[in-house]
């Protein structure tokens, strides 16, 4: 009886732990499933409203990050921001207005190269102006010190105290930009490769999934080895 007991409890052991290792292989299966997904979905060149993909009280939606947005209101302030990264790798100082929308709310504005800030006279504070871009999420890691007129990072959260303007989360990164004079003519910052937020690489997974469901068959056959033992020589 406990001889039964001790084999059933054996068979249970190596079920659970080819059952983990099978499930892991799964879930790496799923992970490089979910990034060749995302690298076939088709560009969304659609133009939301901003209020359709983010609201002012919350968090930018994940679904909503690289969308193109629209929005208008004037600009209350203009920022620096230091040694910011573009989708070429291109380092530089990049120019960022705070714009206040109809509602009360405000958004950063990532509106070009700091060294070109003087390239649209026509835009001042009390202007309305139209803003059409690619809404980001915000930036967690500072790139400056953060002053007054200075922005460490890309994170309306720094504003807080210096306005009582309701702050989006995230930023714009302005592709165009538009007022009664017409539209505006600079050069824009190019906009980040997205990615489906799996890290790794496509292939990678797929090692693991072997990796892992080799591991699961070796549990299953390790019961059932036996290792031939050496021939004793027995002397006359």
């Amino acid at each position: 009886m406990k001889t039964t007991i001790k084999k059933f409890l054996s068979a249970l052991l190596v079920l659970l732990i080819a059952g983990s290792f099978f499930g892991l292989g799964l879930w790496q299966l799923q992970r490089a499933q979910d990034m060749q997904d995302y690298e076939k979905e088709p560009a969304d060149a659609a133009i939301y409203p901003l209020l359709e993909k983010t609201r002012a009280d919350g968090i930018v939606p994940p679904e909503s990050i690289g969308k193109l947005v629209t929005t208008s209101g004037h600009y209350i302030a203009t920022f620096k921001a230091p040694n910011q990264k573009d989708g070429s790798g291109a380092i530089a100082d990049w120019e960022v207005g705070l714009l206040q929308n109809d509602v009360d709310s405000a958004i950063l504005v990532v509106r070009g190269l700091w060294s070109e800030r003087l390239s649209s006279p026509e835009i001042v504070m009390a202007t309305s102006v139209e803003v059409t871009g690619t809404l980001m999420p915000h930036q967690n890691d500072d790139r400056a010190a953060n002053t007054a007129q200075q922005l460490s990072r890309l994170d309306s959260s720094l504003l807080v105290s210096s306005t009582d303007a309701q702050l989006f989360d995230g930023f714009i990164l302005a592709t165009a930009e538009s007022s009664r004079s017409g539209a505006v003519d600079r050069a824009r910052i190019s906009p980040p490769t997205l990615t489906s937020g799996v890290p790794g690489f496509y292939w990678q997974h797929i090692s693991y999934v072997v990796v892992w469901w080799f591991m699961a068959l070796l549990v299953l056959w390790l019961p059932f080895y036996r290792p031939n033992e050496p021939r004793r020589e027995t002397k006359v």
